[in-house]
């Protein structure tokens, strides 16, 4: 049942037609739809293109995604369809390049679909203030293996003391998840008037702090997973009135009207609502604004609280180079006892983010040296960047790739002395290293298959 409260609010709102339609639709089974990545994924068969989204799909039914070994390895993303509709948003904007702010990110939808955007010579800051979340989030960072991304742990607001830093800043803001109402029962039974009013206040303070990391001519996108206008329409007006003039209309975004998507202004805000009787997706609000160029100062960093990344003497480069597919491109860093790699145009700003905030994971993991030569960490193997070449491939049939996943004993005939990249069909999963009649599972214990 829907909470009686909702369920008058919404009728309210909406009025008696609407919201009738809205709430049977809240009884259905939602859809089942995914993101591919552009550089690894591969269109689903039986599936319909989700209309907002060049890389999203509707499939008829909800497979046992973790018996497919292209989840694992990151050649899509389970996403919700709406929460697509963020490309669209900056389907004409020139991204690449640019630096883009998260600030709530897990579990990492929409951060995966930013770094896409802005490809490897841009940055993704995907910030979480839950540690159980961001290294969710983290996890996911990892399979998506653009090595562009770096995964924050910090308060909203430590994170906009990088003032005037970034060209978008998006604010996917915690709420009462009234859109998840099919979904998830819990939502339900979460729901009530007071939370929503406690979301709507911190949402309206996770915008000011977005509002100061945000360079001027920056864009700044807010959305919520709810229906209600508290959380939704009622934020960005309190904030427009906190903002002034700085806040202007953004690109014109402009939707097909079989969509279904109702589309509205709030100031300079465009907004756009996905309800469940009209789309074919889940509850959704998003807006975007511009900030106008006159707005703001000068770009502000916070001062480094510790040195993190230790430069990477010749031979350690010489052999870590042999791992990557465009080695002129790449810079290397020493962090604790493992080596990452970064993109050259994004070395300084990744180097000066890190030595300010908590930051779980960036660029790309490529493990440690061990007498000049390197074991590779499991990240490596989903970066789309990796020079396969660097080491035999040890293609497995799906049983036995599922097996590798559970990490169970594997036969010795199936790999080459020493270590090697498991694939199935192609897609990277991990490695292994054979020594003689015997080989060791390198899959993560974390992320096992637990299931038989």
């Amino acid at each position: 049942m829907l909470p009686e409260r909702f369920t008058e609010s919404i009728l309210k709102e909406l009025g008696e037609e609407e919201g009738s339609a809205l709430c049977a639709a809240l009884e259905t089974l939602p859809p089942v739809s995914l993101r591919i990545h552009p550089s690894k994924g591969r269109v689903p068969n039986a599936c319909e293109q989700i209309p907002w989204s060049p890389f999203g799909y509707y499939l008829n039914q909800r497979p046992l995604f973790t018996l497919d070994p292209a989840f694992h390895g990151g050649c899509y993303y389970v996403q919700e369809a709406s929460s697509q509709f963020v490309g669209h948003l900056l389907a004409d904007v020139d991204l690449t390049g640019r630096r883009v702010l998260d600030l709530c990110a897990a579990p990492g939808g929409k951060a995966t679909l930013y770094a896409s955007l802005v490809g490897s010579e841009g940055l993704v800051v995907a910030n979480e203030v839950n540690r159980q979340r961001a290294q969710v989030l983290a996890d996911n960072v990892r399979k998506w293996g653009t090595g562009n991304i770096l995964v924050t742990i910090e308060e909203a607001s430590r994170v906009a003391e990088f003032e005037d830093g970034f060209d978008v800043v998006a604010v996917d803001a915690p709420c009462s998840g009234e859109g998840m109402f099919r979904k998830a029962e819990e939502a339900r039974a979460e729901w009530s008037e007071g939370n929503v009013t406690l979301c709507a206040v911190r949402q309206g303070e996770l915008l000011r702090e977005a509002w100061r990391a945000l360079k001027p001519g920056g864009l700044l996108i807010y959305s919520t997973c709810t229906f209600n206008r508290t959380e939704d329409e009622e934020v960005l007006e309190k904030f427009s009135l906190w903002a002034e003039a700085a806040v202007v209309r953004a690109h014109e975004v402009t939707c097909e009207r079989s969509w279904g998507i109702v589309c509205g202004t709030v100031g300079g805000f465009q907004t756009f609502r996905f309800f469940p009787h009209r789309t074919k997706g889940e509850g959704f609000f998003i807006a975007v604004a511009r900030k106008a160029f006159d707005a703001g100062g000068r770009a502000r960093s916070p001062k480094a609280r510790r040195s993190m990344l230790t430069t990477v003497d010749k031979q350690s480069r010489i052999e870590l180079e042999r791992w990557v597919l465009a080695p002129q491109q790449m810079q290397f860093a020493l962090i604790g006892d493992t080596y990452y790699g970064y993109y050259c145009t994004q070395m300084e700003s990744v180097k000066r983010l890190a030595e300010a905030l908590n930051v779980i994971y960036s660029g790309v993991a490529m493990g440690q040296l061990f007498k000049g030569r390197l074991k590779p960490d499991p990240a490596l193997a989903f970066f789309c960047g990796l020079n396969r070449e660097a080491l035999p491939e040890a293609p497995l049939e799906t049983e036995e790739a599922l097996n590798y996943l559970r990490r169970k004993e594997l036969s010795a005939t199936l790999f080459t002395e020493g270590m090697n990249l498991v694939t199935a069909e192609g897609v990277a999963l991990g490695f292994a290293k054979r020594i003689g009649g015997r080989v060791n599972n390198l899959y993560p214990n974390a992320l096992r298959i637990l299931n038989k």
